[in-house]
């Protein structure tokens, strides 16, 4: 036994012990696949679904049942944490195309949070069968799971350039990610046009693989080209994005804050009274939260001009009314509504994903290729697969 023990300096220890924990937390938690677009937890999720039937076209399942599964085979963690991400992945203001269809209570705009896993049901949606499709055709690379008792695949095969399309949110040690969704027909849109302008590096080489060819793949594609496709973010609440220069260098460089503000329109109420309408948020921005700082904003006299503050959202939409006083100037209460409250914010983005297992800031120009990239890897797997399995037919 004595042999066995190591003297080191207690600073070097901790040194190591941390920079362990921190790449474990980058790896195994926090950031996501660049080429599925996916953390881990969420990963596992659609996984495990797929494993257990649970596609587009099966009946709705508990989500106690998917969270079990998730935590006795894939991810050893908290249920709640699994299933807070479970949630997340259901609710149309989080997310802008959900990867999940749920039912039940799933948590709301104003901060209300889902009923109960036992209470609601859930299946993948749509969408999610194309993150998955092909993943039984030795198109992804498997690992094993915790305990080494099954396998588990390093990322989905992913039809879709999910990381953008979905975006993506986490805090790791000494970094952090914040990418926000956009818009499936303007990125499929740009995704052709860059397809179309690439050609291969060197076609006079003879006698290449299919992977030589990935590798040789060039892209002659500029960011304006791709801005003339993706006009920018497409956020679930929609709202209105400001600043078409800042657009630009979040793109180009990976790293920006964006302002957005809330929709509005004027309303006539009659009696020579006008309402202020709010009918769109900017992301994230918790709604009931929003009425209530209004409230107090107008109970300390910070905001003058206001005589009615009703929510009146429904299934159809949101809808918050702010009826002024007669003799109220609409822009100047206004102005003071996007000065003082969450009616205008900012979105710190910050496109951090892993790439090859390494933390890096991306491009928008980068994340479209490495993600074309992997397609057409994916692509050559299949159809290598399918090859086989037709010869093995054929004998």
């Amino acid at each position: 036994m004595a042999n066995n023990i190591q003297v080191t300096e207690i600073n070097s220890e901790m040194k190591c012990a941390y920079l362990d924990y921190a790449m474990s937390v980058i790896v195994s938690r926090a950031l996501p696949d660049v080429r599925d677009g996916l953390k881990p937890v969420h990963r596992r999720i659609l996984y495990a679904m797929y494993k257990l039937g649970l596609t587009s076209s099966a009946r709705f399942s508990k989500s106690a049942k998917v969270v079990g599964e998730v935590l006795g085979k894939y991810h050893p963690h908290g249920d709640s944490s699994v299933y807070e991400a479970l949630a997340r992945l259901a609710q149309t203001f989080s997310m802008r195309y959900p990867l999940i269809k749920g039912q039940g209570n799933f948590g709301s705009i104003d901060g209300d949070p889902p009923a109960a896993m036992r209470y609601t049901e859930v299946k993948m949606a749509k969408i999610s069968d194309e993150m998955v499709a092909d993943i039984e055709k030795e198109t992804t690379p498997f690992i094993d799971n915790f305990d080494g008792s099954l396998k588990e695949p390093v990322y989905l095969p992913a039809k879709l350039p999910n990381l953008l399309l979905m975006g993506s949110e986490g805090i790791a040690v000494g970094m952090a990610t914040k990418i926000p969704p956009h818009n499936l027909t303007e990125l499929v849109d740009a995704l052709v046009f860059m397809i179309d302008k690439s050609t291969l590096g060197d076609e006079k080489k003879a006698k290449k693989t299919p992977m030589e060819d990935i590798k040789e793949l060039m892209f002659n594609t500029t960011l304006e080209d791709l801005l003339t496709f993706v006009k920018g973010p497409d956020f679930p609440t929609a709202g209105i994005i400001y600043g078409h220069a800042d657009i630009k260098e979040m793109y180009a460089t990976g790293r920006k804050s964006i302002m957005m503000r809330a929709r509005v329109t004027d309303e006539d109420m009659g009696k020579g009274k006008v309402a202020i309408i709010v009918n769109e948020l900017p992301y994230q921005v918790n709604k009931s939260l929003l009425v209530e700082k209004i409230a107090n904003l107008v109970t300390d006299k910070k905001i003058v001009g206001i005589s009615d503050l009703r929510d009146e959202s429904d299934r159809d939409g949101i809808r918050v009314v702010i009826e002024l006083k007669k003799d109220a100037s609409y822009k100047k209460v206004l102005n003071n509504l996007f000065k003082f409250t969450n009616l205008r914010t900012t979105f710190p983005v910050n496109m951090v994903a892993l790439v090859d297992g390494v933390p890096q800031t991306l491009s928008l120009k980068t994340i479209l290729e490495i993600y074309i990239r992997n397609r057409v890897e994916v692509i050559v797997k299949r159809s290598e697969y399918e090859l086989a399995e037709a010869k093995a037919r054929a004998h």
